[in-house]
C-alpha cells in the first residue's frame, strides 16, 4: 500500500500557493510562557491552536516545555471537533519521578489516548521537562480547531508552567 499523501496533484495541474500550502506541514507555536496556578480546571493554551479542515486527516507531531512541581503535576488533553477520532501520546515522567536520575534512570509513562482524553504527567522537584507528543486526527464532516488543554492536576500555588517555543506541527496526509 503506498504511503498516503495530501493532495495528489494531477498531472499538468496549475500549481497554486494555496495547493503548495496544504501539502506542507504547518506548525503551531507558543510565543509567550503560560503560568497556572492553584486551578485544575482545563483550559485552552492561547498558542496551541491549530484550524483543521473538515474529512481530512492529519499526523501530528511536537515538542512541549514545561515545568511542574510534584506536588501539582500537569494534565494534558486535545478538545476536537464533533465526531473527530484517533490517538495521542506523549513520554512524560512517570509516578515518583525524581529530580535527577537514580541507577535505575527515569520512569516513563508511554500509553496512548483518545483524542479528547486527558492524561497526568508527573511534576520533578525544580526541573523542567520536555515532552515529546505524536497523533493522528481524522476529522469528520465538521471542520474546527484542534486545541492543547492543560490545568494542574491537583490545585497548588506554585505555578505549572508552559514555556515560549512549544510546539505542534500538523501535517494533513488525507
Amino acid at each position: 500500500m503506498p504511503a498516503e499523501a495530501y493532495p495528489v496533484p494531477a498531472a499538468g495541474q496549475r500549481l497554486r500557493a494555496s495547493l503548495l500550502r496544504s501539502m506542507q506541514p504547518q506548525t503551531v507555536r507558543k510565543t509567550a510562557d503560560t503560568s497556572r496556578a492553584a486551578t485544575t480546571t482545563y483550559e485552552a493554551d492561547p498558542h496551541l491552536v491549530f484550524a483543521a479542515e473538515a474529512n481530512a486527516v492529519y499526523t501530528m507531531w511536537g515538542w512541549v516545555k514545561y515545568f511542574a512541581s510534584t506536588t501539582p503535576d500537569i494534565k494534558m488533553r486535545f478538545t476536537v471537533p464533533t465526531d473527530c477520532l484517533g490517538e495521542w501520546a506523549w513520554l512524560v515522567p512517570g509516578s515518583g519521578t525524581p529530580g535527577v536520575a537514580t541507577t535505575a534512570g527515569y520512569s516513563i509513562r508511554t500509553e496512548t489516548n483518545d483524542v479528547g482524553v486527558g492524561r497526568t504527567a508527573y511534576g520533578t522537584a525544580d526541573t523542567q521537562q520536555m515532552t515529546p507528543l505524536g497523533a493522528v486526527f481524522r476529522m469528520s464532516s465538521t471542520a474546527g480547531n484542534i486545541t492543547l488543554e492543560w490545568a494542574q492536576n491537583t490545585s497548588d500555588a506554585t505555578a505549572t508552567i508552559l514555556y515560549t517555543d512549544s510546539w505542534l506541527c500538523f501535517q494533513r496526509i488525507a
